[in-house]
């Protein structure tokens, strides 16, 4: 099941997971490590739920941003539905699920040097 991205009391702090399910917080507290140093955090999360030309924009937000792969890997591991995310729009993202159903696990394709080939 897709989560989502929310945001906590600090003010831009994006945290993925369901801030209504019941223990989705050990979620929030395993990502944290890599969400603090995401460069979204410096914006409005809205930024990154754009259609059309604006999700060049959002692409580009995430272009040098230190955790990329991490986010990347995330989103296509919770299969992701809306937003740009790691810098791939929700097409893309549609499209690589799609052309590699052999991956399970994307942190551990992408760590280990894995293409992501299609986009």
């Amino acid at each position: 099941m897709p989560t989502s991205l929310y945001c906590t009391s600090e003010p831009h702090f994006p945290v993925w997971g369901d801030s209504a399910r019941p223990g989705s917080q050990g979620v929030a507290d395993e990502r944290e490590d890599w969400v603090i140093n995401a460069r979204c955090r410096q914006g409005d999360p809205e930024e990154l739920f754009v259609r059309g030309a604006q999700q060049r924009k959002a692409v580009a937000i995430c272009r040098p941003c230190p955790v990329l792969k991490q986010c990347r890997a995330e989103a296509l591991d919770k299969q992701e539905e809306f937003g740009v995310w790691g810098g791939l729009t929700e097409r893309q993202r549609r499209a690589l699920l799609r052309q590699n159903p052999q991956v399970e696990n994307w942190a551990e394709y992408l760590a280990a040097g894995g293409e992501l080939h299609g986009i």
